[in-house]
């Protein structure tokens, strides 16, 4: 996986595992046609897809660096925490979505990452996800091209949030 890493996050998660790079603007100023020739070096270095990190506050760089398709799939790796209408934006331009669903209840989202209208938000943009990938689709090596994968977090004493976080994927 070739990983490009954003700086900066649009949640404030207590529990961040890039805490230096999405929480202290680790990072450097770049163009898009720098961004979009990173993707190529990482390609160059064997990578079966481009994985963009913490990307939601650089949707306007990503689809103006992706406005020429590229020959591997690209991968957006973000919090769940999305807008549909910039999702809208970047149709046909990823193949593989790779959200979070942390919390189904919003105090815990408010307490733990900021977002007090976390569950609502995410669940309308992981049906857009959705809508825009289709089923998983792999290739001959078993290497996912399309599709919807949701993480989910475990938080230790919390399992009613995850058991409803599983009812909502399994429905």
């Amino acid at each position: 996986s070739g990983t490009v890493f954003f700086s900066g996050c649009s949640l404030k998660c207590v529990f961040c595992q890039n805490y230096e790079i999405s929480a202290k603007n680790f990072g450097q100023q770049i163009t898009t046609e720098r961004l979009r020739s990173i993707y190529f070096e990482l390609m160059e270095q064997g990578a079966h897809n481009i994985n963009l990190v913490n990307p939601t506050h650089f949707v306007r760089a990503i689809a103006e660096s992706l406005r020429e398709p590229i020959p591997v799939p690209v991968v957006y790796n973000c919090g769940g925490y999305e807008s549909v209408s910039s999702l809208k934006k970047l149709e046909g331009k990823v193949q593989i979505y790779l959200p979070d669903l942390k919390y189904s209840d919003d105090s815990l989202a408010l307490r733990y990452s900021s977002a007090p209208d976390y569950f609502e938000t995410t669940l309308a943009a992981i049906r857009e996800m959705c809508a825009v990938t289709g089923l998983p689709v792999y290739d001959g090596d078993g290497m996912l091209q399309s599709g919807t994968i949701v993480r989910h977090l475990i938080l230790p004493g919390f399992v009613d949030n995850s058991l409803r976080v599983l009812d909502w994927l399994g429905d």
